[in-house]
């Protein structure tokens, strides 16, 4: 019997080893097998993606998978390949000639699942490998990057109209762990669909075993003991989620002082230590590791018994998403955030960093346009020292290069300082009542958060209000 031949429950037998589908996953697969388009909202962790890989397998067809998570689509590759399926990714990270191959091979009819990012459909060779396939699926991963409301948005995720055109105008699915009532209007529209064109299916945060609390503290003294009871407690796998580097290596110093055994994760460190540390907490049973938000990105450990934020985060979408990685077995699992009223004061600098005004945006873009050569040597410490910049905290020039990125208006190599000018400031980066709208809604989801720290209620309550449910 063929895959195509196969019930979803057949097939998730065979390729994926479970015997039972969870929360709404066979309802969603049966509405994509009737060609019928999805938005699925539901927490990290969850299993959304075998919403879109069943049907891939189940299908004659090619499913393209869009994706902004470059450092993620190697390792989601390489399960999949494991398992038997065909599939590959085309992004950024390839020299030349392999992505020359993986065109060749997409134009001559090889692969099941293709994933890239929506910046791939500017490169006119992917489009040429890739208009001679009957796509069957598109599946739009962390669709929430549509919308301008949403907590990550990429300008390239506003052409997927014109990317499902491309394609042929297929069965479309989009997913994401958190979009408000706001952005779920927004993707829907984006997508050029009518609201009844597309069914929305949102799990919420309905997870029995998940256990939030808050508790109010003072200092560090007060958090390291919370955070060591927490840990003996639940006895098991955590992740303790930090604001600041310099926050978790003092932890780190007073945990090994204590004699706690722990890893690290932070942004600092090299790929091969990063690398190192994430397989360590996959293969050990009882591993504690202090990280900043990059870390979980990929984590499909089941027996995380504990999510603890040492710091609070700037919005409920991004703790929402961290604490999405407890308790996936179903056993009792606690989201501790430890809130202390001084760390807002650290949320209101990143707030500030995160949104230069035009006249930063226009600084940045000149040094770019007349220090070129300066930078490619030098790199991008000797840019910072040679334009206008409070402090060496101060990473509004990280920001400005990120949205000079997302915006198309340079390209970056694998090296920091390989910077490439290809357009002019994008407009909406030179509007100053844009970018005060920007700054309104980051403060607006920072006191969103704060008002969940004082909430005396059902705390899931506030957030399934929160995401519409």
């Amino acid at each position: 019997m063929t895959a195509s031949q196969e019930t979803p429950l057949k097939v998730l037998e065979r390729y994926f080893g479970y015997t039972a589908f969870l929360w709404q996953q066979e309802d969603i697969i049966n509405h994509i097998l009737d060609k019928q388009h999805a938005l699925v909202v539901a927490p990290t962790g969850i299993g959304k993606s075998i919403c879109y890989q069943i049907p891939a397998i189940i299908n004659e067809e090619l499913t393209v998978v869009i994706s902004p998570l470059i450092a993620l689509m190697k390792d989601q590759v390489d399960v999949l390949n494991k398992r038997g399926i065909d599939a590959t990714y085309i992004n950024s990270s390839l020299g030349r000639k392999a992505r020359d191959d993986r065109y060749g091979a997409l134009k001559n009819g090889k692969y099941r699942i293709i994933y890239v990012t929506p910046e791939r459909f500017r490169k006119s060779e992917f489009v040429e490998s890739i208009a001679g396939r009957a796509i069957g699926l598109l599946a739009i991963d962390e669709a929430h990057c549509i919308s301008e409301w949403g907590h990550d948005f990429r300008p390239d995720y506003t052409r997927m109209h014109e990317i499902r055109e491309i394609l042929g105008a297929p069965v479309t699915i989009a997913l994401t762990a958190t979009a408000t009532p706001e952005v779920q209007k927004d993707i829907i529209k984006t997508l050029h669909l009518d609201a009844g064109d597309i069914k929305m299916f949102h799990a919420g945060i309905d997870r029995p075993n998940l256990r939030l609390q808050v508790e109010n503290v003072f200092g560090v003294e007060e958090k390291l003991e919370h955070l060591i009871s927490i840990a003996n407690k639940y006895n098991g796998n955590g992740i303790v989620y930090f604001n600041l580097i310099k926050q978790l290596d003092n932890f780190s110093d007073l945990l090994e002082s204590r004699k706690i055994p722990h890893l690290c994760y932070h942004g600092k460190l090299e790929q091969k230590q990063r690398a190192k540390v994430q397989d360590l907490f996959m293969k050990n049973k009882n591993a504690l590791v202090l990280a900043t938000n990059a870390f979980g990105m990929g984590i499909d450990k089941l027996d995380i018994r504990f999510v603890t934020h040492v710091d609070i985060p700037g919005s409920i979408e991004s703790y929402y998403q961290e604490i999405g990685r407890a308790g996936r077995d179903g056993k009792d699992s606690l989201c501790a955030l430890l809130y202390d009223e001084h760390d807002l004061l650290t949320q209101m600098e990143f707030i500030k960093w995160n949104n230069p005004d035009v006249e930063y945006y226009r600084c940045v873009y000149q040094a770019l346009e007349e220090n070129m050569e300066k930078i490619s040597a030098y790199g991008l410490d000797w840019l910072k020292e040679n334009i206008y910049f409070k402090n060496r905290h101060d990473f509004r020039l990280e920001t400005v290069l990120n949205m000079f990125d997302r915006f198309g208006v340079i390209e970056r190599g694998n090296n920091p300082s390989d910077i490439k000018m290809v357009s002019d400031i994008h407009p909406q980066l030179r509007d100053q009542d844009y970018l005060d709208a920007k700054l309104k809604r980051d403060l607006q989801k920072l006191h969103t958060l704060v008002q969940y720290t004082k909430y005396e209620g059902d705390r899931k309550a506030f957030i399934n209000e929160y995401f519409g449910v």
